[in-house]
């Protein structure tokens, strides 16, 4: 299970044809459009359509659950404290003196308009978290090394995002290892309490930074041996070109991210607001 959540995906779609630096444009304009609508109307819509993507290009839905399944504990306590405490921001956004409340705790009142705050907080972070693997999941690593160096990204840095990325997998599956073999071991990791399962996986996180340092370290002689300077002048074994698709893709988020801007600032298209008065 946790080494299947980090393979990248095999459908050919349209987006996993895509070069990747049209793929690094698309998370850059989704990231900067989060941020800019406030709206939990439009958020909610950006993050619908970054989700409907990721199943269309193959992302399997499991993934997209256990990130919102670990992130909802997160999530409940930023609704709570948005729509009790945060109202003098919410007032400002709303221009109102007065908010609506919902329910009255010991002097404190849960807003509605700080629930809708909360609502547009929490879309804005699921896009941001679901677009990076739409951009990572759907290309090959060595395709992502090329294109990265490709917009003069130094060579090194190049390296050490490709080499985190490999280890993942490796890790997970050591995961899985030790959690399978605490297992038959008798140990139910499923009926444990909260705390008690804390203290189980702070144990099991033991040998898995061990092992990963032995890996780093055999890593650092095998790079030494082979005199690794980190220069991009070198040859690869694959090639990154733009094609017409790219093009227009990488065009057609860039128009997009303009009219955003401008409906935005002009129409107050995305404040947070918008259709809700």
């Amino acid at each position: 299970m946790y080494n299947s959540l980090w393979q990248a995906t095999q459908k050919n779609s349209l987006i996993s044809r895509l070069d990747f630096r049209s793929k690094l444009v698309m998370v850059i304009v989704i990231t900067l459009i989060a941020f800019t609508w406030e709206s939990p109307i439009t958020s909610g819509i950006l993050t619908i359509l970054v989700v409907l993507a990721c199943l269309f290009s193959g992302i399997k839905l499991n993934y997209l659950a256990n990130i919102l399944k670990f992130m909802l504990p997160f999530y409940l306590f930023l609704l709570l404290t948005m729509g009790f405490f945060n109202v003098e921001q919410v007032k400002v956004l709303t221009n109102k003196s007065e908010l609506t409340a919902l329910l009255s705790i010991k002097g404190f009142n849960l807003t509605l308009e700080g629930i809708l705050y909360g609502l547009s907080v929490i879309f804005k972070t699921l896009t941001m978290i679901f677009v990076i693997p739409l951009g990572i999941f759907t290309t090959d690593l060595n395709q992502m090394i090329v294109g990265l160096t490709k917009i003069k990204v130094p060579y090194k840095i190049v390296f050490i995002f490709s080499s985190t990325l490999r280890l993942f997998p490796l890790l997970a599956q050591e995961l899985e290892g030790i959690i399978d073999a605490q297992k038959l071991r008798g140990l139910s990791i499923e009926k444990m309490g909260l705390l008690r399962k804390a203290r189980v996986y702070a144990a099991i996180a033991i040998p898995l930074i061990l092992n990963a340092m032995v890996k780093s370290q055999k890593m650092e002689i095998v790079l030494q041996t082979k005199a690794f300077s980190g220069d991009n002048n070198r040859t690869y074994l694959s090639e990154s070109k733009l094609s017409g698709v790219d093009y227009a893709f990488i065009i057609f988020f860039i128009v997009l991210l303009i009219i955003v801007l401008v409906l935005c600032v002009v129409f107050g298209v995305g404040k947070f607001w918008w259709l809700l008065k």
